[in-house]
């Protein structure tokens, strides 16, 4: 487990809520944490679309060529600032923040450390508002998530118990960032916790719903996008949705295809110093930002593209320049976030997709009889399919851009484009753009959900909670070892020569052997079989000087998983919440 020294410390729970009781006392602290975590999601709105409007709008107004160096200089200055805080308080803080919500939720049992949080925003504003082609959506996600697991510690709650709090502060940030308390709910469901009957649910509702007052009340009910009347939507642009879905759900897995691929390949560049990253990839951004808004005029590339994508929504755009836009668009959003800025994927999936179907619907109409409307439809639907494709979250992307247009209209047409979206996203890989981040970090989720009593629990066979894809190492070569270290953040490694265990090997003792050029020392191995029970192996983990236990089969002795005391820990943690 994390060190949970860079924590807020835990107090005492207060008195007053040890008068309440266990009920009474879940919805008050519900309401606190997701107060405050709809208000810091609020204020990193605000920041981001003040920092923006100040700089890249201010600029625009002025001469081109104003512009061109304007826009350089805040771009490079806001992406090295970004650089040095990454360095500073952690690179962890670095893109959109939703994997890092779904590991904490998962492996560290909804504990998140404060200055990752405090980089995020900082880095974020900087980012967004700076010009980097990104969205505020996944930090405001992992920020409220952030503020309510650091603040529940604040009412009493230990880092073991805190699952709840993250989940929380996540659904009230993401309906604070989008104005979206139906898809904040759906999002938690489908994308961090996976399951429709969690006890969260209730909780997770009355959080999504208070993020969406704190909205209410600082800056009003509109929808994030104001749509004129979608009225006369005629029948024949339902044949042009599943092209546009189609092709909006393949820009999809485009960008998540070469943006891990680059990401990989800078993770592996030791020549470059880390925190110069992002002003790569700012100078890329405004190559294409810049150039884009010589040739339009149009800012889209830069930032949250909302302005542009609110004009395409209301017809008043050309759909010749939207087609330009999204190829600017695509290639700065891959650098922007291969490149490690702060900031998530929501909004440029957004307009990705609302600009690829309205141009495509534009170039529909030289040929068939759509309406204003029908190109309304047309982009909204590839604006839920591209997200969809991304995240694999087909409510939640179908409701979002519900939410966000309040045009009831639209429905049909979203439906129809999920179904194309999803096959598209499953033809094209296992995984969503989140897990694939974090099977890139070496953080493979591996979830395990016991049963829900003590005696239950107690006869779980241990292949129920075991990761059940452990990471190896097969020889001490200095190139092994360090390829293990470099690739998987794991404290310690199982040693396997010719099919046999040999031992484990601890992170520390690789570190210290590449540095001394000598051989780590090999540990004794402490083994469980997979059918053996929880009661079982409980006393394995006082034999074990690495509290690590490996899990062999019966015949062969095959390695086949491995369990932590870390896993017993989190396992336990879901019975006793």
């Amino acid at each position: 487990m994390k060190s949970t020294r860079a924590l807020i410390p835990v107090r005492r729970i207060p008195p007053i809520l040890l008068k309440l009781p266990n009920n009474a006392r879940q919805v008050v602290q519900t309401v606190a944490l997701s107060l405050a975590a709809g208000l810091s999601a609020v204020a990193f709105l605000f920041m981001t679309n003040t920092l923006f409007e100040k700089t890249y709008v201010a600029f625009a107004a002025r001469s081109k060529v104003f512009f061109v160096v304007a826009s350089f200089l805040l771009i490079v200055t806001a992406s090295a600032l970004v650089g040095l805080l990454l360095k500073a308080f952690g690179p962890e803080a670095a893109g959109s923040g939703i994997p890092q919500v779904k590991s904490s939720f998962w492996k560290e049992l909804g504990a998140i450390e404060a200055r990752p949080v405090l980089a995020k925003f900082l880095g974020g504003v900087l980012s967004i508002g700076g010009g980097q082609s990104l969205g505020r959506e996944g930090p405001s996600v992992y920020i409220g998530a952030g503020v309510a697991s650091n603040a529940s510690g604040l009412l009493g709650t230990p880092p073991r118990e805190r699952r709840g709090a993250a989940i929380l502060g996540a659904s009230a940030g993401l309906a604070a960032a989008f104005n979206t308390p139906l898809a904040a709910v759906a999002f938690a469901i489908e994308e961090v916790i996976g399951d429709l009957n969690s006890r969260f649910l209730g909780r997770v509702v009355l959080a999504s719903v208070l993020g969406a007052f704190v909205v209410y009340a600082l800056l009003g009910r509109q929808p994030a996008f104001i749509l004129p009347a979608v009225e006369n939507v005629s029948w024949i642009h339902y044949a042009a949705v599943p092209v546009i879905a189609f092709v909006a759900a393949t820009l999809g897995r485009i960008f998540q295809a070469s943006t891990l691929r680059l990401r990989g390949r800078l993770k592996r560049e030791g020549r470059v110093p880390r925190w110069l990253f992002p002003v790569f990839g700012g100078v890329l951004t405004w190559l294409l930002g810049a150039a884009a808004f010589l040739a339009t005029g149009r800012l889209g590339v830069f930032g949250l593209g909302y302005r542009d994508l609110s004009s395409a929504l209301t017809n008043d755009f050309d759909w010749r320049v939207a087609g330009l836009l999204v190829l600017a668009k695509l290639l700065a959003t891959i650098f922007s976030y291969s490149f490690g800025a702060c900031g998530g994927i929501f909004a440029p999936s957004l307009f990705l997709g609302g600009m690829s179907g309205y141009f495509l619907g534009g170039l529909m109409g030289l040929w068939v009889p759509l309406t204003p409307a029908d190109r309304i439809v047309l982009s909204a639907v590839g604006m839920s399919a591209c997200l969809g494709a991304i995240v694999r979250a087909p409510l939640t992307s179908m409701l979002i851009v519900f939410e966000m247009t309040h045009q009831f209209t639209l429905v049909p047409g979203l439906l129809l484009g999920t179904i194309v979206s999803q096959a598209v996203a499953r033809l094209s890989g296992r995984l969503n753009f989140y897990d694939a981040l974090l099977v890139q970090d070496g953080h493979e989720l591996h979830k395990v959900r016991p049963p829900l009593d003590l005696q239950s629990w107690q006869n779980l066979p241990v292949s129920a909670i075991a990761n059940p894809r452990p990471v190896v190492i097969t020889d001490l070569s200095p190139h092994t070892l360090k390829s293990a270290a470099d690739r998987h953040p794991f404290a310690h490694f199982p040693l396997v020569s010719q099919g046999r265990l040999k031992g484990i090997v601890s992170r520390s003792d690789i570190l210290s052997a590449l540095l001394a050029g000598g051989t780590p020392e090999v540990r004794r191995a402490v083994t469980c079989h997979p059918d053996q029970s929880v009661r079982e192996i409980g006393d394995k983990f006082i034999d074990s000087p690495a509290n690590i236990l490996v899990v062999v089969s019966r015949e062969g002795e095959a390695v086949v998983g491995i369990i932590t005391l870390h896993d017993l820990l989190r396992a336990q943690a879901s019975i006793q919440g």
